[in-house]
């Protein structure tokens, strides 16, 4: 669980947030022209390509490539030649034709392993992480549909103990697989965010605008302050409607709705300690009124902060 400290940005908070627990991972053989249409709704998913090459929805990958994936919308796994799909992985992943025909035994090839082949020309790594709360939301909403990072940035020696323990049995096995998962996905996202070639992806994660940073830098450190375009524009010393603007253009959203998500990203967390009250979490991350918090926890989260807390006993234990 992690517990907001003072000066802690969305990116540590994404980087500390990564919470496998069973998490879905297996290595998926493949050989000859084949695609794979998933549509499983999982909220993150990595691919780390092991042998031969792939696409995802057109990106093109090569051994040694790592890519993070963002949910819940579907996306197509394929050969490098981008044929099209025979395969569907339906949520629960769940696999079958695309008439419905279930291939969870067809294709079985062991303990996490699944293909058309024994061992085939192309070794993918698949981990997936189903529910939003298991990632670092903020993140993960910053990073683009598909973020690539290549095999010379790519934490190569996570992937192989990754694959290896993938094949192991038993409980050790799949504590070991969860938490090599997440230190993959924190690892893939902090290289990719600091990689200065990202094609135009408009994010916080690449912004570079100096008043925007330190308006970040406020906005991070002091969630729960009063914060309005006009004080903050005067912490940074520009005008009010130069942040606004600037912001908007580094960011992608105004300045308010950027602090309105960060501090509900955090009540999420906040919330799975079980001995702080929703009173002292509302408060915690800006909102005198725990009603007033209840209703926007809501809207962002799609239930209320005494639900979410119900529905995630593991997590707070």
């Amino acid at each position: 669980m992690i517990v907001y400290r003072e000066g802690m940005d969305p990116l540590a908070h994404f980087l500390g947030g990564p919470r496998a627990t069973r998490a879905f991972a297996m290595m998926m053989e493949m050989s000859g022209a084949w695609a794979v249409d998933v549509r499983d709704g999982a909220a993150l998913t990595v691919v780390a390509v092991v042998t031969g090459s792939a696409r995802i929805d057109g990106e093109s990958l090569a051994a040694g490539d790592v890519a993070l994936v963002r949910g819940p919308e579907p996306y197509v796994v394929s050969d490098a030649s981008g044929s099209a799909p025979t395969i569907e992985v339906a949520p629960g992943q769940r696999c079958r034709t695309l008439d419905g025909r279930d291939l969870r035994e067809e294709l079985g090839r062991g303990v996490r392993r699944w293909g058309n082949a024994a061992r085939g020309e192309t070794s993918v790594l698949v981990g997936t992480y189903d529910r939003p709360d298991d990632v670092g939301g903020l993140v993960v909403q910053a990073l683009p549909r598909v973020a690539v990072v290549r095999r010379d940035q790519a934490d190569t020696a996570v992937v192989d103990l990754l694959a290896r323990e993938i094949s192991q049995e038993g409980a050790a096995g799949q504590v070991v697989v969860d938490r090599l998962l997440d230190v993959l996905v924190v690892s893939t996202a902090r290289q990719w965010s600091t990689d200065p070639v990202r094609d135009g992806v408009q994010t916080w994660l690449a912004c570079s605008d100096p008043i925007v940073v330190r308006a970040l830098e406020h906005l991070h450190a002091e969630p729960a302050a009063p914060w309005t375009v006009e004080s903050l524009a005067r912490r940074v010393n520009a005008s009010r409607a130069s942040l606004a603007a600037r912001f908007r253009a580094g960011v992608g959203q105004a300045p308010m709705a950027y602090l309105a998500r960060w501090r509900l990203t955090l009540a999420g967390d906040l919330l799975l300690a079980p001995d702080v009250t929703v009173a002292a979490v509302a408060r915690s991350v800006g909102y005198e009124n725990p009603y007033a918090f209840s209703t926007a926890f809501k809207r962002h989260v799609g239930t209320t902060p005494t639900e979410f807390r119900r529905r995630h006993p593991v997590l707070a234990a």
